[in-house]
C-alpha cells in the first residue's frame, strides 16, 4: 500500500495525461473536420483529418489501456491487466501503423496539393481576366446598344418625318410597313393596310406591276421607275417609284423595300405646258395654213353648188357632188377651227354668274338630251360669287363638254353638273360628269391635244377640248379630268373669283 501511494504522483500524470491525450485527440479531429467543411477543395485539410483521425484513434487506444491500467493495479486487479495488457499494446501497435502509414503519403499529398494550388491560382487569375472580359464585354454591348438605338432612332425619324411613300413588302408582296405620310398619300390606315393588302392591288395596270417585279428579281433593284397608283377613294396618282429585293441566304426573296414620291402635280404641269406648248405652236402655223386652204376650199364649194344646179338629185353626177361638198364642209369647219387658235379676238370679259351661263346652256340642250333619254341632274350652289369673266367664251366651254357627254352615253344615261366655292373662297369649282363608256386609261393624257378624237372619221375635228382648255387657261383656271373605263367620265373646271374687276374688255390671243 506504501508502494502505491507513493507512486501517487506516477498515477495522476498516467491518468490525467491520458486524459488529455483523448481530449486533445478529438479537439483536433473536430478542427480539422472544420477547416476540411471550411475548404473542401483542399486536400491537405483532407489530408489532416484523415491523420488527425488516425491520432486519435491512437491516443483513445493508448489512453484508455493507461487509464485501465492504473484503475485495475490500483484495485489490485494485475491478473486482469495482465489478461487484457496484450490486446491494448496490440490495439496501440495497429493505431500507430495506421498513423505512420498515413504520414507516409504526405509528400503525394503535398504534391497534389501543391499542383491544386497552381491550377487554382490559374483558374483565379483565368477568372479574374474573364471578369474583365466580360466586364469591357458589357460595356461593349452598352455601348453598341446605344449606337444602335441612335441608329434606330435617327433611321425611324427619316421613316416617319419623309413626306414620301416608304414602305416595305414580304416575299408576297403584301405591306409589311409604310410611313405616315404613305399612308396619308394613299387614303389608307395602319390596321386597312398593314397584313392585308399587296403593291399589286395598288397598280392600275397589271402589266406594269409584273414588269416592275420582273425587272427587281433581275437587276435586284428598280430606280425611279414611273407608275400608276390608285388611291383608296379611287383617285389616281402618278408615283416615282424606286425599290429593291432582300434575299436569305438560300437565296429566296425575303422582302422588298422601296419608297416612291408623289409626282402627280408635276406630270400635270408638265402637260399643262406641253399643252401650251403646242396650242402656242398651232397658233404660229394655222394662220398661213388656214389662209392658204381656206381660199382654194371657197372656190371648190362655190363650183360644187354652181355644178349641181345643172345635175338633177339621184342621178351619179349629183350625189358624187354632194359628197364632194360634204367633205369640203368638213375641211372648212377644221380650218375654222384652226383660225380659232391663230387669230386675235377681242374678248370681253364682265362679272358673270357661272351658275345663269349653265343654266342658259342646259336649257338650250334640254331637248335633245330628252330625246335621247339622258337624264340632266344639276346642284348649283346659289352662294358662288360672280366672276370676271367672257360669258360667251364659258358658255363655249360648257356646250362642248356637256355635249361631249352626251355622245359618250350609250342608251340612257345621266349627266350631272355642280357648281360649288373652294374652301379657300378663292376659287369656283364647275364639275360636269357623265355615265358614259369612259375614257381609256393610256388615252387620258390625250384628251387636250389638238386634233385628238376618239369618234369616227368625220364626226369630229378633235379641236373642241384644245379650244376649252385653252379659253380656261386664258381665265386664268385649270381644267382637269378623272375617268373610269365603263365607269363614266368627270371634267373639273377652276376659275379664280378674284380679277380684274375695273377692267371690263381685255384683247387675248389663243
Amino acid at each position: 500500500m506504501n508502494s502505491a501511494y507513493s507512486l501517487a504522483p506516477v498515477w495522476f500524470t498516467d491518468v490525467i495525461g491520458s486524459g488529455l491525450i483523448i481530449v486533445f485527440s478529438f479537439m483536433a479531429v473536430w478542427y480539422a473536420a472544420k477547416l476540411a467543411r471550411y475548404q473542401p477543395s483542399n486536400v491537405m485539410w483532407t489530408y489532416l483529418l484523415w491523420l488527425c483521425l488516425a491520432l486519435a484513434c491512437f491516443g483513445l487506444s493508448r489512453g484508455v489501456g493507461h487509464i485501465a491500467k492504473r484503475f485495475l493495479l490500483l484495485m489490485d486487479m494485475r491478473d486482469v491487466w495482465v489478461a487484457l495488457r496484450p490486446y491494448s499494446g496490440g490495439i496501440n501497435s495497429i493505431a500507430f501503423v495506421l498513423v505512420a502509414s498515413i504520414t507516409m503519403f504526405f509528400q503525394r499529398v503535398h504534391k497534389i496539393n501543391t499542383a491544386v494550388l497552381i491550377d487554382q491560382k490559374a483558374l483565379e487569375k483565368a477568372s479574374k481576366e474573364v471578369m474583365h472580359l466580360n466586364r469591357n464585354l458589357e460595356l461593349l454591348v452598352r455601348h453598341r446598344t446605344e449606337e444602335l438605338s441612335r441608329s434606330e432612332q435617327k433611321y425611324r425619324r427619316v421613316f416617319e418625318g419623309s413626306m414620301d411613300v416608304i414602305f416595305i413588302l414580304d416575299d408576297q408582296g403584301r405591306f409589311l410597313d409604310m410611313n405616315p405620310a404613305g399612308l396619308a398619300t394613299l387614303g389608307y390606315s395602319r390596321h386597312d393596310l398593314i397584313g392585308k393588302i399587296a403593291l399589286q392591288n395598288l397598280f392600275s395596270s397589271e402589266e406594269d406591276y409584273e414588269n416592275l417585279i420582273r425587272d427587281i428579281h433581275s437587276e435586284g433593284f428598280v430606280k425611279d421607275r414611273e407608275c400608276h397608283l390608285v388611291e383608296k377613294n379611287g383617285s389616281e396618282l402618278h408615283g416615282l417609284l424606286s425599290a429593291t429585293v432582300r434575299r436569305d441566304e438560300s437565296g429566296r426573296v425575303a422582302s422588298y423595300e422601296g419608297i416612291a414620291k408623289d409626282i402627280t402635280a408635276r406630270v400635270h404641269m408638265e402637260r399643262q405646258l406641253q399643252r401650251a406648248d403646242k396650242l402656242a405652236s398651232l397658233g404660229q402655223i394655222s394662220t398661213g395654213i388656214a389662209h392658204e386652204i381656206n381660199n382654194p376650199l371657197g372656190i371648190m364649194l362655190g363650183y360644187t353648188q354652181l355644178l349641181l344646179r345643172d345635175h338633177k338629185p339621184g342621178t351619179q353626177i349629183h350625189d358624187d357632188l354632194k359628197t364632194i361638198e360634204k367633205h369640203a364642209r368638213n375641211c372648212k369647219t377644221i380650218v375654222e377651227d384652226l383660225l380659232k387658235f391663230a387669230r386675235s379676238a377681242r374678248t370681253n370679259k364682265t362679272l358673270v354668274d357661272v351658275n345663269e351661263c349653265l343654266t342658259e346652256v342646259n336649257s338650250l340642250l334640254a331637248h335633245q338630251f330628252e330625246l335621247d333619254k339622258i337624264t340632266l341632274r344639276t346642284d348649283l350652289d346659289g352662294l358662288i360669287p360672280k366672276i370676271v369673266a367672257d360669258a360667251e367664251k364659258l358658255k363655249q366651254v360648257f356646250m362642248n363638254l356637256m355635249v361631249n357627254a352626251k355622245q359618250a352615253i350609250s342608251g340612257r344615261g345621266e349627266i350631272t353638273v355642280t357648281t360649288s366655292i373652294e374652301d379657300s373662297a378663292n376659287s369656283v369649282r364647275i364639275s360636269i360628269a357623265d355615265t358614259g363608256c369612259g375614257i381609256p386609261h393610256q388615252l387620258i393624257d390625250k384628251v387636250f391635244d389638238p386634233f385628238f378624237t376618239t369618234k369616227p372619221v368625220g364626226e369630229g375635228t378633235g379641236l373642241g377640248l384644245s379650244v376649252s382648255y385653252g379659253i380656261i387657261q386664258d381665265h386664268n383656271g385649270r381644267i382637269e379630268v378623272e375617268s373610269r373605263q365603263g365607269k363614266g367620265t368627270k371634267f373639273v373646271i377652276t376659275l379664280p373669283v378674284e380679277g380684274d374687276r375695273e377692267q371690263a374688255t381685255t384683247e387675248q390671243k389663243f
